[in-house]
């Protein structure tokens, strides 16, 4: 379980950070920005400087905890294939092993990328999946989330599944060989190195994720190609993505085309809101002028 610490694994963690960075950046905001003809106190500038000092030393605590975390769950993996607890396979690997030797495929990633593209026949355990609760922290974990990036990546906010080691021994007895996949490569590895604590040895991770799946090495199905299952957002929405623009390469300019006119809306959009709201504020102030 310790490589559940990980920062790209675990949000909470990187949404603590986030928080503590906003509470040190609106306390240093505090001190620059008493009105005119009043200054602070030497008390409340203390203690002002105290909670930036301590927020900073906090939040520079947290991105030393990832990267240590990270470093040791790396080192760990590394002896996992090192010693080939667990045996790597290209996609193209991992296609041949599914259809000539029927060997069944874990997919661990979480629904948001499960549900636009999956490969044929395969079993869908989530390691992590989308935080779907509306408690107070969940609902702050993805403000952030949303504030830090994820309005323009699509980035979910994730939290483990407590419930995927025995989902995986329902489906699967120790002794199976399974193809542990996700999109990138970095979860299913986490998924391994669980499953081979719990006793599974005949393990397979696929190198580099779905993602990295050429059109003609896995057997696929769902609304979208395999490689464009891990985008979202605003950036999947204008065709900004390296996953698309390597699709575009291949499918030629009418694919092009689309993403062109959705850039060309957006820009009409905005143009127009700034046009109402400059024409809104003159009526404003016309009424104010009666």
């Amino acid at each position: 379980m310790e490589s559940l610490s990980l920062p790209v694994l675990n949000p909470l963690l990187a949404s603590r950070s986030n928080l503590y960075k906003n509470q040190s950046s609106r306390m240093t905001s505090q001190l620059n920005n008493f009105p005119r003809g009043c200054s602070p106190s030497l008390s409340t500038v203390r203690r002002l400087r105290v909670g930036v000092v301590r927020m900073q030393a906090v939040d520079e605590d947290i991105d030393l905890k990832q990267m240590r975390d990270m470093a040791a769950a790396k080192k760990r993996w590394d002896g996992l294939l090192r010693e080939g607890k667990v045996k790597l396979l290209t996609p193209r690997e991992a296609g041949y092993a599914i259809s000539l030797s029927n060997k069944p495929l874990l997919d661990v990633r979480p629904s948001s990328e499960r549900n636009k593209a999956w490969v044929k026949g395969s079993t869908w355990v989530p390691i992590f999946d989308n935080d779907d609760n509306l408690d107070a922290g969940t609902l702050s974990k993805k403000v952030t989330s949303f504030a830090m990036g994820g309005w323009w990546s699509g980035a979910p906010t994730l939290s483990f599944n407590r419930l995927f080691l025995s989902k995986v021994e329902e489906k699967f007895p120790k002794e199976a060989e399974l193809i542990v996949a996700c999109q990138k490569g970095l979860r299913s590895l986490a998924a391994c190195e669980l499953l081979r604590n719990a006793g599974y040895e005949n393990l397979f991770w696929v190198q580099g994720g779905l993602e990295s799946a050429q059109d003609e090495d896995l057997v696929t199905e769902g609304v979208q190609p395999l490689k464009l299952a891990g985008i979202g957002g605003f950036s999947e929405f204008l065709g900004w993505t390296d996953q698309q623009r390597a699709q575009a390469a291949k499918e030629g300019w009418g694919y092009r085309l689309v993403y062109t006119a959705r850039l060309f809306g957006v820009i009409l959009a905005a143009d127009a809101l700034f046009v109402g709201a400059q024409q809104l504020g003159h009526y404003i102030q016309e009424l104010r002028g009666h």
